[in-house]
């Protein structure tokens, strides 16, 4: 069968891959596998018993957990009878919850632990919509997912089966509230032809062996990215595993033996520090060795002919350093998808002349999401750039530089904000807010966010992601903030690496009592002013970085300076440290 709607996935697997684990997940220390079989039953036993209990085509149900098998189930459960599935981030405020519920029209809440049913629990208080919270934990006194399966076990199914026909491709399949840096969240809503024929075009992006490899799951299934990546891994057979959580993400590798996973830059860039840091703590000749694989990697050009010597050594590197590499991700990993933000063109070399192929691609929560991606070969993959576009996409360049988007891909439009659809389709082009090129006609180059490009009192434009990019090629740099909209020139916050800069001190007899003190340091200043003047001398002397300020703890979710997909609040970070600012001015 062809699919046309995002749940024929499931049947697409059967009929072609079925598995005895097309989804596992860990319960008590044991991985639990769901066959194709088993997904089916349960998945039309929810959707018989969400009619029985009242849901009808086109109400509202709301999931809140972490990755999950029961997510799952209930996305496609919902999917099959024409409900629409608002998918919330856990670590949201109950504030943007309370929202989210009234403005999304939610009537059931589906969440994953005690902490987000209390959540939910407080944030529904104030919504009138809100019939009933069920969680996937078993929880005293709340009521559980398993009692809307098990109305429907044994049931007839035609009326189910009757829905399933009428759900049309064009159909609303979800809305997503996209996390902005700015103000409430806007409800992307997305059709099953907008999901179905991303996750289609996307199946030419990664090597994978149809019916026999096997995912890893961590990012979290409410981002677009990771959903659409679970119904691509559903249509070709690719088992997915669910991590029992990011701090587990190192473990659960090595048991699951992934050969694809999807990730974002920053949980890479730690994994690439974490090597690092190994490499400085090797004795002797393993340390010199290390580091000559190392440099060796970072002069690697996946589109370009380096010679027999080059071609020599690094073989030879494969063997003593990246086959280890290779092992610490399970020893399958054929590639890895990466979104969400810029990856480091230094990162992209070393894992690719690793054997570890990073297919780097770009796209928004309304485009479902992808526009363009590198492919798993060295023809259609060029560093710094995020790949050639998409089959059935189009990409043009404003006057402005700003990426304009379209394609079957492109949302149907923001929830009951026509206003705000209008402002970003027009003619049929999805305005990105991105500014971008093409190098040699073919790969997409992703220069800056069009709202966050800032002026400087000489009159002068700044791209601070440009700059903030290359700031964090520094091994000692984590996160990096650049600002100067109306002033001589620009500066920025700049929070260290704390681990590597513990690593730096203890070699430079430097005593680190803690980081709040550690950023006071002349020395510490001085290495962290040599690596801003390194990243420098990329940029035209009105984008340099003339001042800036160490910050004492890492930019988060939890602390309110970045949202859920790890993007800067810049508003936020402005207020937060005004003062802090003024000084680099004063």
């Amino acid at each position: 069968m062809k699919p046309s709607r995002a749940f024929d996935f499931l049947y697409v697997q059967k009929e072609n891959f079925p598995k005895n684990d097309c989804l596992t997940y860990k319960v008590n220390g044991e991985w639990k596998k769901f066959s194709t079989d088993d997904v089916i039953e349960i998945v039309n036993n929810l959707s018989v018993g969400l009619l029985i209990s009242g849901v009808k085509k086109d109400d509202k149900v709301a999931i809140i957990s972490s990755n999950r098998p029961e997510w799952n189930f209930i996305d496609l459960a919902c999917q099959q009878i024409g409900v629409i599935v608002v998918p919330i981030y856990p670590t949201i405020t109950v504030s943007d919850y309370s929202y989210i519920f009234d403005h999304s029209d939610a009537k059931y809440i589906f969440v994953g632990d005690n902490d987000l049913f209390n959540k939910s629990t407080e944030a529904a208080q104030s919504v009138d919509k809100v019939e009933k919270i069920f969680t996937f934990d078993k929880i005293d006194g709340a009521p559980h997912w398993l009692e809307i399966e098990n109305l429907g076990k044994g049931k007839e199914r035609g009326e189910v089966e009757e829905s399933m026909v009428n759900v049309k491709p064009e159909d609303l399949l979800t809305i997503i509230y996209t996390s902005g840096t700015t103000g409430r969240p806007k409800g992307v809503m997305l059709s099953h032809q907008n999901v179905v024929s991303n996750a289609i075009a996307v199946s030419s992006i990664c090597p994978i062996e149809k019916g026999k490899s096997k995912a890893l799951s961590f990012l979290p299934l409410c981002h677009i990215f990771e959903r659409t990546g679970f119904y691509y891994f559903l249509q070709y057979g690719v088992s997915v595993y669910y991590a029992e959580s990011m701090e587990t993400i190192g473990v659960n590798l090595q048991e699951v033996k992934p050969d694809v996973f999807n990730t974002v830059p920053r949980l890479l860039e730690k994994i690439y520090d974490k090597i690092i840091a190994k490499g400085l703590d090797a004795g002797g000749a393993k340390k010199g060795v290390f580091f000559w694989a190392l440099n060796l990697g970072l002069r690697y050009e996946p589109r370009k002919e380096q010679g027999f010597i080059y071609n020599s050594q690094l073989d030879l590197a494969n063997k003593l350093v990246f086959s280890k590499w290779r092992d610490a991700l399970g020893g399958n990993v054929k590639a890895i998808n990466i979104g969400a933000a810029a990856l480091q063109p230094r990162l992209a070399r070393v894992f690719w002349s690793a054997g570890i192929k990073l297919c780097e691609g770009y796209g928004l929560t309304e485009t479902s999401p992808v526009i363009a991606v590198n492919r798993a070969n060295n023809e259609n993959m060029m560093v710094g750039t995020v790949g050639p576009l998409l089959d059935g996409v189009e990409v043009k360049i404003a006057e402005d530089g700003e990426i304009l988007a379209k394609g079957p891909n492109v949302m149907m439009g923001y929830y009951k904000a026509p206003e705000k659809t209008a402002e970003v389709i027009k003619e049929g082009w999805f305005h990105t807010g991105d500014i971008g090129e093409f190098v040699e006609g073919k790969f997409l180059k992703i220069t800056d966010r069009k709202k966050e490009m800032f002026k400087t009192s000489g009159g002068k434009y700044v791209a601070p992601q440009l700059v903030e990019n290359k700031i964090k090629e520094s091994y000692f740099i984590e996160q990096a903030a650049v600002i100067g909209n109306n002033r001589k020139f620009p500066s920025a916050l700049i929070v260290p690496n704390f681990d590597g800069l513990k690593e730096w001190c203890n070699l430079h007899n430097i005593e680190y009592t803690s980081d709040s003190e550690i950023i006071k340091n002349t020395k510490v200043i001085e290495k962290m002013d040599q690596e801003i003047q390194k990243a420098n001398k990329q940029f035209a002397q009105w984008e340099k970085v003339k001042k800036f300020a160490l910050i004492d703890h890492v930019w988060s979710i939890d602390s309110g300076e970045v949202t859920p997909t790890l993007k800067l609040k810049r508003k936020v970070i402005n207020e937060r440290y005004d003062n802090v600012i003024e000084g680099l001015y004063s």
